[in-house]
């Protein structure tokens, strides 16, 4: 039976998925003005959030919870260290500066399809 954490999942998700898919389209022009400062937040945000979802995936025995466990991890990782840099923690290849919006933005859809899936894959 789906859960409330199953659809939160799925909202989540969708709304990843569109805050990267609508700037690559052309619409919503207003979020490639966005501060990498706020996307990298929102990427280490939604890539832990996967990352609780993807365990969930795991306990329940299901295949698809690895694969949502490895992109969560390499997109914590991609959020997370621009952020410790920030607080002056790491050397400067943590600042990923060759991250540009078009790559926050596949990143972004990336996470919200695995976000999307985990919706239904916690019940399986």
């Amino acid at each position: 039976m789906m859960q409330m954490r199953d659809w939160i999942s799925g909202l989540v998700g969708a709304l990843v998925f569109l805050l990267g898919l609508m700037p690559l389209m052309g619409k919503f022009e207003f979020l490639n003005n966005l501060p990498v400062s706020l996307l990298t937040w929102i990427v280490a945000g939604a890539g832990f959030y996967l990352a609780i979802n993807s365990i969930i995936e795991i306990t329940n025995s299901n295949v698809i919870g690895w694969w949502s466990f490895g992109v969560a991890i390499a997109v914590l990782i991609i959020g997370l260290f621009p952020l410790l840099h920030s607080f002056g923690i790491g050397s400067a290849w943590f600042q990923f500066n060759w991250l540009n919006r078009a790559a926050y933005n596949i990143i972004f859809i990336i996470e919200g399809v695995f976000l999307m899936i985990a919706t239904f894959a916690m019940e399986l």
